[in-house]
């Protein structure tokens, strides 16, 4: 299997590979289980695979355990941390105690705070790209950038990053210290970004490279949910109205006929919804926590999708096609 080519990410110096990893599944988040089990050994070996299949933007965050996702990667970046490109997030106040408020905190002597906590956890002098997770509606977005752009002055940061955020706040948040990627919510499950206030759109036009997470639809897309009993006691997904009742059955109906198409061209839905991610021009982090599904993953970076197949996976699952709300 090659190794996948590197893409610049916005327009601000960074190079990641054209997919990426995201690493929130390698460990709880606040006890329970994202998507499945999580299994130490495993999600180590993965992110060793990851990087000699040239997947070595590694994506995860403060939030993620707490703090747990982020020890993890220490431990697997151990001896060979300048082999990877690391991005973290904060946002989700977390108190002394390793406990998460519930609070959005953006102000900057938490920004600071979180940041120390992350080179700690990571093990690490620096973090490649650095990302407001949430936007804090109690803070001026001029305020918390203001404060991340002195991580970038000393050292500590490389990159900026805005996370789940309108196309005003990204406008003024740029305009204090230039943006490098903004992560949001986009597969063929989640079309939001090019509808709501034009986000994608206004990154493009500023610059700002684009990183897609669930671009799998939160594992949905992969077809090997075919019933709510399929979701573990303790998965997240359960609590989300996408996923209940009436809008999971919509929901899977929607996935069979992704399969349809996927099984023309030879490949699994899953590559086939990666693959149209790929050719929106943005950066997907798919997340897993086994090498056998990075490697199904990267494997989709090969699939060229023309005109004809993109048409008809828009006719499938147009702008608006998903029942129920992403999130609780």
């Amino acid at each position: 299997m090659s190794t996948l080519n590197q893409v610049a990410l916005g327009s601000q110096g960074l190079n990641v590979p054209v997919e990426g990893l995201g690493c929130m599944g390698m460990t709880t988040l606040a006890g329970m289980e994202v998507y499945g089990k999580p299994d130490e050994a495993e999600a180590i070996a993965t992110i060793h695979r990851a990087r000699e299949l040239g997947v070595n933007f590694l994506d995860t965050a403060d939030l993620y355990g707490p703090l747990l996702n982020e020890r993890l990667l220490a431990k697997a970046t151990a001896g060979q941390r300048d082999q990877y490109t690391i991005a973290t997030k904060f946002g989700f106040e977390i108190n002394d105690d390793e406990q998460l408020t519930r609070g959005l905190n953006g102000r900057p002597d938490y920004v600071r705070k979180a940041a120390e906590r992350s080179l700690q956890n990571l093990k690490t002098d620096y973090i490649d790209l650095y990302y407001l997770h949430r936007l804090d509606p109690a803070t001026p977005i001029e305020d918390t950038v203001g404060a991340m752009s002195r991580l970038v002055e000393e050292g500590k940061v490389r990159y900026l990053g805005l996370s789940g955020v309108p196309a005003d706040v990204l406008r003024r948040a740029h305009a204090v210290h230039p943006l490098t990627a903004l992560q949001s919510e986009y597969s063929l499950f989640d079309r939001g970004v090019e509808e709501e206030q034009g986000i994608l759109h206004v990154a493009r036009e500023l610059g700002i490279g684009f990183v897609a997470y669930a671009p799998l639809g939160r594992g949905f897309l992969s077809g090997e949910i075919t019933k709510f009993e399929d979701f573990a006691p303790t998965d997240i997904r359960r609590n989300l109205p996408r996923y209940q009742g009436e809008s999971f059955q919509k929901n899977l109906d929607l996935v069979q006929q992704l399969h349809g198409l996927a099984a023309q061209q030879q490949v699994t839905a899953a590559q086939l919804a990666l693959a149209w991610v790929l050719a929106q021009g943005v950066v997907p982090i798919p997340g897993t926590k086994r090498r056998q599904y990075l490697e199904q993953n990267v494997a989709a970076a090969a699939i060229r999708l023309g005109a004809p197949e993109l048409a008809a996976l828009n006719a499938v699952l147009p702008v608006g096609s998903v029942s129920g709300a992403a999130h609780a």
